[in-house]
Order: structure tokens, then C-alpha cells, then sequence
């Protein structure tokens, strides 16, 4: 979907998702000191603004200006400030080590703007900075619920860690993600990696 079918889907006043952080992004990110981070497709800005409200300081990216007038509505209405750019993450290069924390959080695109994508964010980092990618894995369609059901633009946990090959893993594993509530609740699996960037080491000068 381009940005124009992006803005479409946005075009209401209640958010697509709900306003509170993705479940995995606030477990992993629940043992780091707040700092600079960066949030690639942010969509409507639920992950950005809650980062926001942790104490980091938040840069938003995404190609949907009518996603970023919601997630801007939603900062206000929190009380925190993110900073918001419109850009196609195609195109988008952040700067490089910049960033202690840099979340891709259900981008799915095509492998190779996907690979593109992960090693610039991975770029991003500063020293010891943490990557978080979370998104549809491609068992889903047969084994799991809802999601995109093209497997071309799906990954796995590895292809991930093949994505960013300097970084260093912490974890790489596909997860189950609880979709609806009890008595029709059934489950989405999810591919997750977090990794972090090796401080540079001082050799013998």
C-alpha cells in the first residue's frame, strides 16, 4: 500500500490501533536507560508517543502526513513532544549513530527495501544503541491470525539477523501475540529481533 492508500486508511478520527505501545515494544525496551530514539513507520504514533512519555526523545518517520496529523494530536493530547518527519523509508536515510534506541515495528515491504531499511537503521545506532524490529512472521498466514497474507513482503526472525549482520543479537525468535479477548481469542505470530550495536573499542595507538 502506498501512502496515498495509507492517508485513506487514517482518514478517520479514531485510530486504527489502539492509542497504548505495542506489547513487545514496552517489554524490551523496560530495561533501558531513556536517550535519543527513533521510531521508522510510525504510523499514527501510539510507539513514539509512548516512548515520548518514558523520557526518551522521539523522532517519528513516516510517508503518511495524515498518520503523522493523528500522531501529532495524540502527542498533544499526552503532553509530551516528538519531533515528526514525513518521508518514504525507501528514501529515508537517518543519521548515522545517532540514536540509542531505533524501532521498526510491522513495516512489511518488498526484501530488498526491507534490507535496505534494517541496515540503515541499524546505521543509526550510537554505541550500545538497541535495535527492535517486530512484525508479521511468515508462518502467519498458515499458522497464525490476521496480518498481511502476502508472504513476499512477510520475514523471519533470521532473515532479520541476516539484515543487520554487524549487530550483535540478543534475541531472534518468532512470538505469539494474543488477538482478541477470551472467548474468541486466537493468536498472531510475530517475528522478533532485538539487537545492539558493539561500542566502538580504542586499538593501540
Amino acid at each position: 500500500m502506498d501512502s496515498r492508500g495509507w492517508d485513506h486508511r487514517y482518514a478517520g478520527k479514531e485510530l486504527v490501533w489502539t492509542a497504548e505501545p505495542n506489547r513487545f515494544l514496552a517489554a524490551e525496551v523496560a530495561d533501558l536507560l531513556p536517550g535519543r530514539a527513533l521510531d521508522l513507520a510510525c504510523g499514527e504514533g501510539r510507539n513514539a508517543v509512548w516512548l515520548a512519555q518514558q523520557g526518551w526523545q522521539v523522532t517519528g518517520v513516516d510517508f503518511s502526513q495524515v498518520g503523522l496529523d493523528k500522531a501529532a494530536r495524540l502527542a498533544e493530547q499526552r503532553d509530551v513532544s516528538v519531533e515528526w518527519e514525513l518521508a518514504d523509508l525507501r528514501e529515508y536515510v537517518p543519521p548515522e549513530a545517532a540514536f540509542e534506541l531505533v524501532v521498526v515495528l510491522y513495516l512489511h515491504v518488498p526484501a530488498t527495501d526491507r534490507r535496505q531499511i534494517h541496515a540503515r537503521a541499524a546505521r543509526a545506532l550510537a554505541d550500545a544503541g538497541v535495535l527492535l524490529v517486530v512484525g508479521h512472521d511468515t508462518s502467519n498466514p498458515a499458522q497464525g491470525h490476521g496480518g498481511p497474507q502476502d508472504a513476499a513482503i512477510l520475514f523471519t526472525p533470521e532473515e532479520v539477523v541476516d539484515d543487520v549482520p554487524r549487530l550483535e543479537i540478543q534475541r531472534a525468535a518468532s512470538v505469539r501475540r494474543p488477538v482478541g479477548s477470551p472467548p474468541e481469542q486466537v493468536w498472531a505470530i510475530d517475528a522478533l529481533v532485538r539487537a545492539t550495536r558493539r561500542p566502538a573499542t580504542g586499538g593501540a595507538g
